[in-house]
């Protein structure tokens, strides 16, 4: 079903969709085995989409994708509403372990 959402329609024979797939499937089922809810999950999909843009469309190093997903991450758990982010619906541990996966 990914592969029908991804719109992918070479998956056979393009090596780029199979490997795009595949980031997206582990992605997901890392993310479901940690019994993240429907937000959570859009929201890590969101993330897993965000730094492969960066290192394919913008061709950030890795450093620099490192640092974006601090700024994507920084102020998770943190109750002043000023500094929490858009990924703020997830918790300190759960952010923790986002960043250990990635």
């Amino acid at each position: 079903k990914l592969e029908e959402f991804l719109n992918f329609k070479q998956l056979k024979t393009s090596l780029k969709e199979a490997i795009l797939l595949d980031y997206y499937t582990a992605g997901f089922w890392w993310a479901k085995e940690r019994n993240f809810s429907v937000i959570q999950l859009s929201g890590f999909m969101d993330l897993l989409n965000y730094l492969l843009e960066n290192l394919s469309d913008k061709h950030m190093t890795l450093g620099d994708n490192l640092k974006e997903l601090g700024k994507a991450m920084a102020g998770i758990g943190e109750a002043d509403s000023e500094r929490s982010g858009e990924l703020n619906f997830f918790s300190i541990e759960q952010a923790k372990a986002i960043i250990d996966y990635l």
